[in-house]
């Protein structure tokens, strides 16, 4: 599985790795977050180094719909149920501010943007209400959305009931963005460093990054990472990581441009693409949907085959040519957090808590990140980084991290009783399965992928949650805090800091 802006990659200007090694900031992770850090940081004459176990755009940000939006479904209603009008406010501002950040920078590194009308939409009498309080909250923050009339209901790419609209947004292909930032990064005096594991970071007596490949010293870092690989903060429990997929295809019939996300259930994404507007000569659309708590659905591959499928019986639609999934956080408030991490004496910035809409929270992140670390007052930055910077938690996050946890305590516990039920040994599991068994009072993940069948540790390294076979992408996923694994073991994401332990 590989997303579709990710099938002519390009070659990113990496250099080798030299442990021990000096500057002035250290970026842990090549996502847009991390990248744009590290290039506005490098602009303005900051030595900086980045740090990336795989690739550039290797997770989330190479893997979204390429949406640039400021009608986010039904986020700033939800916002609104639970905290004041001046707080929504500050969350629009933010984005405007990434939205601003993202045009102007893919004009000055040349990355075409095309610009689209954004919908959230109704599939029925439920998203109807929904789409009406998302035009009423978007209107009271200050954006200048529409309710869709019948003509252009009638005329949309998807069958809708209602819609609220954001006219003049804008469509990206991600990876060409990413790989354009980290080229400019490098041009501007950057380091990059790709491929190297970061196992922990340490701020005493100065901040030293760990790596696989020995440790890196700087003044300042920032963890750019879908999570914070660090415990300090807890912020692995005040966020909830969600799994959602996507599949193009191409198109068989002219249909409108536009950017459509429902505002009811099941969720649909769906976003078209113009011939030479994407990575093909051919038009396609982008269907995004699947959404789930990582490691808490019963099929993941089943979920996408019915994503598929509504897409084939929906949209006049020709040839599947990519599937692939992606994985983000959400804050219990759905607010992101922004700034220095707890008990890291101010040496330590991190973001997380994007809510999927990364392509306009992560510039915003990034932009409030090199402020603080240029010293700025907070006088001279916009007043949306000290409302969302200082924000109190209010009795409605108090409520919703509260279920949240409860739901992690009920997987945990789920785990434990579905592994204990079944011992090794067990049959072979078929090519692309994967089953969890106990061992001499352990759970075990036995999987067959590649014609190679291989048993690990089936119990996540962060907290001793019992991981869950993921069909779909052949992965051992965490539950608990949405730490994902290799089927032999190895780290891909999430806020454990190593890879499981191989069973003989």
């Amino acid at each position: 599985m590989s997303s579709l802006w990710k099938q002519h990659p390009s070659e990113s200007p990496g250099i080798p790795f030299t442990p021990g090694s000096r500057h002035e900031v250290v970026v842990v992770g090549a996502g847009l977050t991390g990248l744009a850090t590290a290039y506005e940081l490098a602009r303005s004459g900051v030595d900086v180094a980045l740090v990336e176990r795989g690739g550039v755009g290797e997770l989330a940000s190479g893997s979204n719909t390429g949406k640039v939006s400021l009608l986010q479904g039904t986020t700033l209603s939800s916002l609104r149920s639970g905290h004041p009008a001046s707080l929504v406010r500050a969350y629009v501002e933010a984005n405007r501010d990434g939205f601003a950040w993202m045009t102007d920078t893919a004009d000055r590194l040349g990355v075409p943007l095309t610009s689209r009308t954004a919908y959230t939409y109704a599939q029925g009498d439920e998203g109807r209400r929904s789409v009406v309080k998302e035009y009423d909250a978007a209107r009271e923050a200050g954006l200048a959305v529409r309710l869709v009339d019948d003509a252009e209901l009638r005329e949309a790419a998807v069958p809708m009931v209602a819609a609220v609209a954001l006219d003049d947004q804008r469509a990206v292909e991600p990876m060409q963005l990413l790989a354009a930032l980290a080229d400019a990064f490098v041009a501007a005096g950057g380091t990059l460093h790709l491929g190297v594991h970061v196992r922990g970071v340490k701020v005493f007596p100065e901040p030293r990054v760990e790596t696989d490949l020995g440790p890196l010293f700087a003044s300042q870092v920032v963890v750019a990472t879908g999570v914070p690989l660090l415990d300090r903060g807890l912020y692995w429990a005040k966020v909830s990581g969600m799994r959602s997929a996507c599949v193009s295809f191409t198109l068989t019939a002219p249909l409108p441009d536009g950017m459509y996300l429902s505002a009811d259930e099941p969720t649909r994404s769906v976003r078209t693409i113009l011939p030479g507007d994407g990575p093909s000569d051919v038009a396609q659309i982008v269907v995004g949907g699947a959404g789930h708590p990582v490691g808490r659905a019963a099929s993941e591959r089943a979920m996408l085959d019915e994503l598929s499928q509504w897409a084939q019986q929906t949209l006049p639609v020709g040839q599947e040519t990519h599937r692939w999934s992606a994985q983000d956080y959400v804050s219990h408030n759905r607010i992101p957090f922004i700034g220095a991490m707890p008990r890291s004496l101010g040496r330590v910035r991190f973001a997380t808590g994007y809510a999927k809409w990364g392509l306009t929270n992560a510039p915003a992140a990034a932009l409030r990140i090199v402020s603080e670390l240029r010293g700025e007052s907070w006088r001279d930055r916009p007043r949306w980084m000290t409302q969302i910077g200082t924000r109190l938690t209010m009795p409605a996050d108090i409520a919703q991290g509260a279920v949240e946890n409860a739901k992690v305590g009920l997987a945990a516990a789920k785990g434990w009783a579905a592994a204990e039920a079944e011992s090794v040994p067990v049959p072979q599991p078929a090519e692309g399965e994967g089953v969890v068994a106990q061992r001499g009072g352990r759970p075990v993940g036995i999987s067959t992928t590649g014609g190679e069948t291989r048993a690990v540790s089936a119990v996540c390294p962060h907290l001793g949650g019992v991981l869950e076979w993921n069909d779909l992408e052949c992965t051992w996923d965490c539950p608990l805090h949405a730490s994902r694994f290799t089927a032999s073991g190895e780290r891909i994401e999430g806020p454990a800091s190593r890879g499981l332990r191989r069973v003989d």
